[in-house]
């Protein structure tokens, strides 16, 4: 049975993967319970061809990962009050499940502080989830769901009530790390996230650093990220921890050229607003397992 909660989609595109778009909007159609609403934005690209119902946004210039998104939500009125909740979902992912929409009503309904769901990512051949799918440092157990402190990009549910109070997805960072900057303000807001096992997205094995801007935005969005969101204390903490993670990663010689492009490149451009988080919200982080230091 609906809880009555609306749920509506955003999906983002370049227009280069219409099969795959089709069968997501498919997908999202066959969902139990009440029809979820659905908006495309095309991302600097013409929108495929979708079916009757569903919403077209194309915009003249790609706005990134975070600014397409938040275009989408704004269609469902402003902070996407127009709704409850909203699904954010790859165009090349799939629901092969007609229950998801039900079980993030249910998640939501049931914990009134349960602000957003990170689903879990499984490959459609193999069922396989990728371990940097699991957005917590414990993940080898991918089918354990718990609290976590991060959530993925495009397999992800959020309470709208969220966006209302901290706000929308950082746009200028583009590509990488805008999750985890909605989380930790969301966090500091009182609000908490679940990875949830039992929602899943198909979608396909690749690696992240196939984007050609992978190393400079990971890089100079990570700086961006310390600088808006921690504690002055331990903003050089967090970044020397993943600096050196980086190098013990061994990365190619052109890769860490650019990943040290991008970090100066973070330290000497605009971040955006600081808002550094409250002492106690660190110590919530540090609570579920990854302290902000990693």
């Amino acid at each position: 049975m609906s809880t009555g909660m609306k749920v509506g989609a955003v999906i983002i595109t370049m227009g280069n993967r219409p099969e795959e778009l089709r069968a997501l909007l498919d997908s999202v159609a066959k969902q139990d319970g009440d029809p979820v609403e659905v908006v495309v934005v095309g991302n600097g690209s013409p929108v495929p061809d979708v079916p009757e119902g569903v919403r077209t946004i194309e915009l003249p210039e790609n706005l990134g990962i975070p600014g397409g998104r938040n275009v989408g939500i704004e269609a469902f009125g402003p902070s996407g009050r127009d709704v409850d909740i909203l699904l954010f979902l790859d165009d090349d992912g799939l629901l092969p499940n007609h229950d998801t929409a039900e079980l993030c009503r249910r998640a939501f309904e049931s914990d009134p502080k349960l602000g957003i769901v990170s689903f879990r990512i499984a490959d459609p051949d193999t069922g396989v989830t990728q371990r940097r799918h699991v957005p917590r440092l414990r993940a080898a157990d991918p089918m354990r769901s718990s609290r976590v402190t991060t959530f993925l990009g495009g397999a992800n549910a959020v309470r709208t009530q969220v966006f209302a109070e901290v706000g929308g997805l950082p746009d200028a960072f583009f590509y990488a790390h805008e999750e985890t900057d909605l989380a930790w303000r969301a966090l500091d807001a009182g609000w908490m996230i679940d990875y949830r096992s039992d929602m899943v997205l198909y979608h396909p094995t690749t690696a992240p650093s196939r984007h050609a801007v992978y190393h400079r935005m990971v890089a100079r969005n990570r700086v961006w990220l310390a600088r808006r969101n921690l504690p002055a204390l331990l903003v050089p903490v967090y970044l020397g921890v993943w600096m050196l993670l980086t190098l013990v990663r061994r990365p190619s010689r052109p890769a860490l050229k650019a990943w040290f492009g991008g970090f100066r490149e973070g330290w000497s451009t605009p971040c955006g607003p600081r808002r550094p988080m409250k002492w106690r919200t660190v110590w919530r982080l540090t609570r579920l397992g990854r302290p902000p230091v990693i």
